[in-house]
């Protein structure tokens, strides 16, 4: 999300462009496949049994990047979702209201093979594969849909970052307990193959329980693993969260304002797992979990 762009060119009103499949050349094609494979090795037992089955029910496995039409087809007959091609980052008002109205912004180009590990502005790879398995689940689809109402109604405050937040530390970076232990659902985990396995198994990072206001008030690395992930029961709890909660007092308590660092651990946290370098840098300060 971003306030600074100008739109392109070809660019329609709603900054949405045309994918351009046939466009694709078969590097393209080739660069999507390995980055699935590479995946696909690492998630079974680490990523939560809902993005796997929307893997599954979308048929993104079955060689080179999908079709967008064709993709949203299936994914609307499913929750009503589809997704629609922007030529990269757009201003919050648009990307707010593409999601209040069931529309996943994606970007169609792709990163080049000397970029599998990291890339600074999301492709089609990290927005499709990441993204839109989760929106077949209907519950985890109403908080999208939700998240970007509030979102439309957060444009009269000054609390955009701590919105972003939020999304942030669920939508793209989110665990949730499992009867099976800690699985990945965030879009930037689950399209990466070294995050996929530190969120989960590194002893640095914090596991932490959702609570709103809390995250809403926790800044966040860009540029690096998490040195905090917050830990939802159910997608649920997120959702009712988020529709039965009154946003307007957080923003006017907060400002756009982050109190906690990345690495804090308060002591009103549910600590689900104590990370190692986290702690050192808190200055040792830990709440004991129940």
């Amino acid at each position: 999300m971003s306030n600074h762009f100008e739109k392109p060119d070809h660019a329609r009103d709603d900054w949405t462009i045309d994918q351009g499949w046939s466009d694709y050349t078969a590097e393209d094609h080739s660069v999507w496949d390995l980055l699935y494979k590479r995946q696909i090795d690492v998630l079974p037992g680490r990523a939560a049994p809902e993005f796997m089955d929307g893997l599954k029910a979308l048929d993104l496995g079955k060689g080179g990047i999908p079709e967008f039409e064709t993709m949203s087809d299936e994914l609307e007959s499913l929750t009503g979702w589809r997704v629609v091609a922007v030529p990269g980052l757009v201003p919050d008002e648009v990307f707010f209201d593409h999601l209040a109205n069931r529309r996943f912004p994606a970007g169609q180009f792709i990163r080049k093979r000397d970029q599998l590990d990291y890339l600074q502005e999301p492709d089609v790879f990290h927005d499709v594969f990441g993204h839109v398995p989760m929106l077949t689940n209907p519950i985890f689809a109403d908080y999208m849909e939700a998240y970007g109402k509030g979102g439309l109604r957060s444009l009269n405050y000054a609390a955009l970052k701590n919105l972003a937040a939020l999304y942030w530390y669920t939508v793209e970076f989110g665990l949730i307990r499992t009867d099976q232990g800690l699985r990945i659902y965030g879009a930037g985990i689950v399209s990466s193959k070294t995050e996929s396995i530190f969120a989960l198994e590194d002893p640095s990072p914090n596991r932490i329980g959702f609570e709103l206001e809390r995250l809403m008030q926790t800044d966040y690395r860009i540029d690096d693993f998490q040195q905090t992930y917050f830990v939802i029961d159910s997608y649920d709890q997120l959702f009712q969260a988020t529709v039965e909660t009154d946003f307007a007092p957080i923003y006017e308590r907060l400002q756009g304002k982050f109190d906690y660092r990345p690495e804090d651990v308060l002591e009103r946290d549910e600590v689900i797992t104590k990370g190692t370098q986290a702690y050192a840098k808190a200055g040792g300060r830990f709440a004991e979990a129940d």
